[in-house]
């Protein structure tokens, strides 16, 4: 091919992208899916995002198109990552778990929309739950100290004298400070002794783990933890310590319990909040979604190895038991 024919074709060609690009931004919505896990992991809370869409009157493929964006549990790409999706001219971004960081740094006019386990408020995402301000709200599965008591009461039901209770805590998150605070008044409620184990990396997570001297373990509700179930529940197992998690995963793979907001719901009413924003919406007038669906999970046959046995009233109660 000559090199005048080579370049008209490629002129010819990136300018049917750009009309097309163009076309669709004028005729279908786009919607970017920013997400720290890996494509594998994150085909349920996809599936409970495009079912929030789908409430709200659109369908993938139909009336709206989306662009997923997978860290692949390497949070150091999503500012790249969310860059890409302002760059695409996305109409608004949904920024699970930790990526709402990346969202907000790449802009501050296409709204967004996120799902977090982190008190809204103290780590910064919005100023207030009724009216978030500025061009992000969303939805969390987070509430304070609550959650920990119950948590607690939980525990105390499946391990017999609970006594001393350690406790995973990411220090370097914002949030840290304020779950500890209310980890330790739910301890004092409980009549057991709260003892913490920071982890800042990765690499700490084994150290954490051989230090542990507790009759059973809790987690911070943390990003970093989030996207790390194999290794936590390995660890735990490994120390053969009863753990309570807050989020179904650690239990589907191998955990012993969990008890916290539904985060399949967390994402569905993103998904929601995603096409209410499409219809017209703007975030600063929908408030912050809080948890109301909580759910119990067990895995009896940790409980068995863990030498545990499990109230027949505790799983009456429990959403799902693994056997």
């Amino acid at each position: 091919m000559r090199r005048r024919e080579f370049i008209t074709l490629i002129g010819g060609t990136t300018a049917m992208w750009s009309l097309a690009a163009r076309g669709q931004q004028a005729g279908v919505p786009m919607v970017g899916f920013l997400n720290p896990r890996s494509q594998s992991k994150g085909e349920q809370v996809a599936a409970a995002f495009r079912q929030g869409l789908q409430d709200s009157g659109f369908q993938e493929g139909q009336n709206v198109t989306i662009e997923y964006r997978w860290a692949e549990d390497e949070y150091a790409r999503l500012p790249a990552l969310a860059k890409d999706l302002v760059l695409r001219g996305v109409g608004v971004i949904v920024a699970g778990g930790g990526a709402w960081v990346a969202a907000k740094a790449a802009t501050n006019s296409i709204p967004i929309i996120f799902t977090s386990g982190l008190d809204p408020v103290s780590t910064g995402l919005v100023k207030s739950i009724n009216r978030p301000e500025a061009n992000i709200t969303g939805a969390t599965f987070y509430s304070g100290g609550v959650l920990f008591a119950k948590q607690l009461e939980l525990l105390r039901q499946i391990v017999p004298g609970l006594a001393v209770v350690a406790m995973l805590v990411h220090p370097s998150s914002s949030s840290a400070k304020p779950q500890v605070h209310d980890a330790t008044l739910a301890a004092r409620q409980n009549g057991v002794t709260l003892r913490i184990l920071n982890v800042d990396e990765v690499s700490d997570l084994n150290a954490a783990f051989t230090a542990i001297q507790a009759d059973a373990l809790l987690l911070t509700v943390d990003p970093f933890f989030d996207s790390r179930p194999a290794e936590i529940v390995a660890g735990s197992m490994r120390r053969h310590i009863p753990t309570m998690y807050y989020i179904r995963e650690f239990v589907e793979a191998g955990g012993l319990i969990c008890y916290g907001a539904s985060i399949l719901e967390t994402y569905r009413q993103a998904g929601a909040y995603a096409g209410r924003v499409l219809a017209g919406a703007k975030p600063a007038d929908l408030p912050v979604v809080l948890p109301t669906k909580f759910e119990l999970v067990i895995n009896l046959k940790t409980a068995k190895a863990l030498g545990l046995t499990v109230p027949q009233t505790l799983l009456t109660a429990a959403d799902q038991v693994i056997e």
